[in-house]
């Protein structure tokens, strides 16, 4: 199981195909699984370095306080021991938090740059409604899977569920591999609550693209409208009908837009 250890943690990684290097960062909670959609595309361009940020899937969990600059800090340290002196970066979710950061405050790291359904944070973030919270965030007497079953409707349209239950057991089989323990995802959690980089996005400098589902209910696309006007020269593109798993659910899409914006950036 190839690790390394950066600041302290053992971080879990996984390298695959070659040419301009593509770190890909995962969001609140899950793992290198989680990309396995993205993975046999864009392995066939870049060298693709993906890995389980510290608290979840294979990385170690310290029983410490987490911050979303220590995941930049992590993400820095790894391409470092890598020897990867810069890369583009796709972070989704919580991983475009980590993203943000690691272009703010590693700017020579960071060729190109894209955040899909993710925010600035801090008090200009648009949140979950109060409704779709609560039911959220009620998981008493529950198991992983049934939690995953509950919430399928943040994660996918609801033709999407319908049309591919195929698909729909891989994911869960993909969300339950490695699940992260409930004291870890408490201190990634509130990693994710301090967030705020809106009044730093202007240091960004490395091309940016913004990616939203426009239905996410999770990290509502009124955040990307905020990071597109405070990221400059930053470019926005919006999935009709996406929620929060719109990169697994038009993948397609989704890989060639990468592809495309990587390639030219």
């Amino acid at each position: 199981m190839p690790t390394l250890t950066i600041n302290n943690c053992k971080i879990y990684y996984e390298i695959d195909g070659e040419g301009d290097p593509l770190v890909l960062i995962m969001g609140l909670r899950r793992n290198i699984e989680w990309w396995c959609h993205q993975l046999p595309m864009l392995s066939k361009h870049f060298k693709v370095i993906a890995f389980d940020n510290r608290g979840a899937g294979r990385s170690d969990k310290p029983v410490m306080e987490y911050s979303i600059r220590l995941f930049a800090d992590d993400t820095a340290g790894l391409m470092e021991e890598l020897n990867i002196q810069s890369a583009n970066i796709l972070g989704i979710s919580m991983g475009g938090y980590i993203a943000q950061e690691l272009a703010i405050n590693y700017p020579d790291k960071v060729r190109s740059l894209i955040l899909g359904c993710t925010s600035c944070g801090g008090k200009r973030a648009v949140l979950m409604s109060e409704e779709r919270m609560q039911k959220f965030t009620t998981t008493a007497g529950l198991q992983p899977e049934e939690i995953l079953r509950k919430n399928m409707d943040i994660y996918f349209s609801d033709s999407y569920v319908n049309q591919y239950p195929e698909k729909i057991e891989e994911f869960v089989q993909i969300s339950i591999r490695h699940y992260q323990p409930l004291d870890a995802f408490e201190r990634q959690f509130d990693a994710c609550l301090r967030h705020d980089a809106g009044d730093r996005l202007k240091q960004i400098t490395a091309p940016t693209l913004i990616m939203t589902g426009n239905d996410d209910p999770l990290v509502p696309p009124e955040n990307s409208n905020i990071l597109h006007a405070l990221i400059p020269g930053s470019k926005l593109s919006i999935f009709s009908g996406g929620r929060h798993c719109f990169f697994m659910e038009t993948a397609e899409r989704f890989n060639r837009e990468v592809i495309d914006f990587f390639k030219v950036g």
